[in-house]
């Protein structure tokens, strides 16, 4: 398991440093973009440039990995004063359900939006891997996306992935001219009433 966790760590920080280079790139039109410029936090008040947060969560994953490759070599980890094997029969089968279930989010980002995609994933994990109830697997599919719709491509104007035109046309683009239209106070409403919904599910599943 030590010679395991040691491999997985290594992988993740070559990864890691992968993602921060490409956090740092500009589009390919702008000639005279200086690589690293949108990792910051723009002086025109516009808020984090579009690879500030890639960057420093690649960062923190970096520095992570690090961490427990140290450890790993110092012994000082469970891991890594285990002899036993690194996945069972078990291991290997959430495994290939759980990376299944990332290959088809990957595919589905192109063809019907990161939030879809990012609802049929969530939906997928808790009813099928979590064995959480039907309603608040459908409930919390819903709202998270919804969550992270609102605070991405509307308080943030960080557009993501919107699938296939016809998808983007029919419903994110009256969605954004919708909500952009509102005030904060109506957003942040937004946020505590779903919110609300999703405690209420969450509290009757446990009954």
């Amino acid at each position: 398991m030590r010679r395991a966790e040691i491999i997985t760590a290594f992988l993740l920080a070559l990864f890691s440093a992968y993602l921060m280079w490409k956090s740092g790139e500009g589009p390919e039109w702008d000639t005279e973009y200086v690589h690293w410029a949108n990792t910051g936090i723009n002086i025109d008040g516009s808020g984090p440039g579009k690879g500030f947060w890639p960057f420093y969560l690649a960062l923190g994953m970096f520095i992570s990995c690090i961490w427990i490759i140290i450890n790993a070599f110092r012994r000082l980890s469970p891991p890594s004063q285990s002899e036993e094997p690194f996945m069972d029969g078990y291991a290997k089968k959430m495994l290939l359900f759980v990376g299944g279930g990332l290959i088809g989010f990957l595919i589905l980002i192109d063809l019907i939006s990161m939030y879809a995609a990012i609802a049929v994933f969530m939906f997928y994990y808790m009813m099928f891997l979590g064995r959480h109830p039907l309603k608040l697997s459908i409930v919390t599919s819903l709202v998270v996306p919804f969550w992270l719709y609102l605070f991405f491509d509307i308080v943030m104007t960080k557009v993501q992935p919107k699938g296939l035109r016809w998808i983007e046309d029919a419903i994110y683009n009256p969605a954004g001219a919708f909500f952009r239209d509102q005030s904060l106070l109506t957003i942040v409403l937004c946020f505590a009433v779903t919110g609300a919904v999703l405690a209420i599910t969450a509290r009757a599943s446990r009954h």
